[in-house]
């Protein structure tokens, strides 16, 4: 209701008046979940709320702990020295806050990734038009798809911790021929093992905090075929089956049509460029595409695009892909593998742990009482995940701890020891789903 959303606003206005940023934006981020769910809104989900109720618990704990550094109200930009860096590819920016643009990404001779924003309030309109918008950047002559192929020397760069460049007084930059995405330094990128680069990109440990997004990842696949709303393909070199989805699902953006386009050339080798879906098992957001050295059953891009085909600008034409199909590409029954996420009975934490966001302390109690509570621990303990099911008995035992005094008066109220609890099995609960998604690409 209102009183515990002002609440929570106020600790928001504390925790920015003590200089504690994050704190301010996981508070905020809950009153407007909250918001949305009392307000039935269309794009509300109980579990991005139950992830944010994490984040503002998990900050919480570590500002009681006293080990907190409570992050930067802004971006800072540090002086980066000379750089030249390599277009990669361009991504649509389209936030539920009304904000459009572009970023494009780009990469140094050294492997250090950078990126290039232009995001401002107009949306839709403003994400589609920012592709060709002019690279504010040192007075480069550059728009962002000419930037998308070519390349810069930049002479007094500003960088920020994330990589992004910025475009302050002093910054001049000069354009460079690109690269392909076969010639180095780009060509690194889909030399790794997508398991080894799946595991390095967890260990980074850069894209836990929530609006982070994963790193992009690159390999070399083999189109299967369409399966629902997501496309089959198989990595190179007898790797692992993947789910491409749409990098964004907007029917205004060519992502999803560039899929369904590329899901009628069953046998199709690609180069794919995008990001891992860390809530998913083993799924990629492709964000542009190319054809695989050396195949002969792969895309014809032409000469400008240098090699690739970014998927929320460009648009897949006939013309670009083979005339005929390799012998034995038939289509037969396409599957998607197995999904050991969706397979564990995790969603059982998940579940209580949301009933827990939806329905608060009590609700947990009741949900765990009686035959309740053997029907989600044992199905955990078989499936040999005894440290979700011990802390999720805990979560339920804490939530029904009420002790009174002679009085019927609660002898403890505090309600620490239940937020303890509950933050403890969803941290678990999230190390595992990570985990289980992590195996997947194996």
């Amino acid at each position: 209701g209102a009183v515990l959303q002002a609440e929570l606003l106020r600790a928001a206005h504390s925790a920015r008046l003590a200089g504690l940023p994050r704190a301010e934006a996981a508070a905020l981020r809950v009153v407007r979940g909250l918001r949305s769910a009392r307000g039935q809104g269309r794009g509300q989900r109980l579990g991005d709320l139950t992830n944010a109720f994490r984040e503002l618990l998990a900050e919480a704990a570590v500002l009681v702990s006293g080990a907190a550094g409570g992050g930067s109200a802004r971006r800072s930009y540090e002086q980066g020295g000379s750089l030249r860096v390599y277009g990669l590819c361009r991504e649509p920016v389209l936030s539920a806050t009304g904000y459009g643009g572009v970023a494009t990404h780009l990469l140094a001779p050294d492997g250090s990734r950078y990126s290039v924003s232009d995001v401002r309030p107009g949306g839709l309109a403003r994400a589609r038009g920012a592709g060709s918008a002019s690279v504010a950047l040192g007075g480069a002559v550059l728009d962002h798809g000419g930037l998308a192929r070519g390349g810069l020397r930049i002479v007094g760069a500003t960088v920020s911790p994330d990589g992004r460049l910025g475009a302050g007084r002093g910054v001049s930059a000069t354009p460079l021929r690109g690269v392909h995405w076969s010639e180095e330094p780009a060509a690194a990128l889909f030399a790794r093992p997508v398991h080894e680069a799946m595991g390095a990109l967890l260990d980074d440990g850069g894209h836990e905090t929530e609006g982070a997004q994963a790193p992009l990842l690159g390999c070399d696949v083999v189109v299967v075929g369409a399966v629902g709303e997501y496309l089959v393909v198989r990595v190179a070199d007898d790797g692992p089956s993947l789910r491409l989805r749409p990098a964004h699902p907007h029917p205004e953006l060519p992502h999803a049509a560039n899929l369904r386009r590329i899901a009628g050339y069953p046998g199709l080798a690609l180069r794919v460029l995008g990001r891992p879906d860390l809530e998913r098992a083993a799924t990629l957001r492709p964000l542009a595409v190319g054809p695989v050295p050396g195949a002969s059953y792969t895309l014809r891009l032409p000469e400008e695009w240098m090699g690739r085909a970014d998927l929320g600008y460009d648009r897949l034409q006939g013309g670009h892909f083979p005339a005929e199909a390799p012998p034995g590409e038939a289509g037969g029954p396409v599957t998607a593998g197995p999904d050991p996420l969706a397979d564990a009975p995790l969603w059982r934490v998940r579940r209580l742990l949301e009933t827990g966001v939806a329905g608060g302390r009590r609700a947990v109690a009741e949900a765990g009482r009686g035959t309740e509570t053997a029907a989600f621990a044992v199905p955990l303990r078989r499936a040999g995940l005894g440290g979700a099911a011990g802390l999720a008995e805990a979560l339920v035992a804490e939530a029904d701890r009420r002790p009174r005094d002679t009085f019927g008066r609660l002898s403890d109220p505090s309600p620490d020891g239940y937020a303890r609890a509950w933050l403890a099995s969803a941290i678990h609960l999230t190390a595992a789903e990570r985990a289980l998604v992590v195996a997947s690409w194996s």
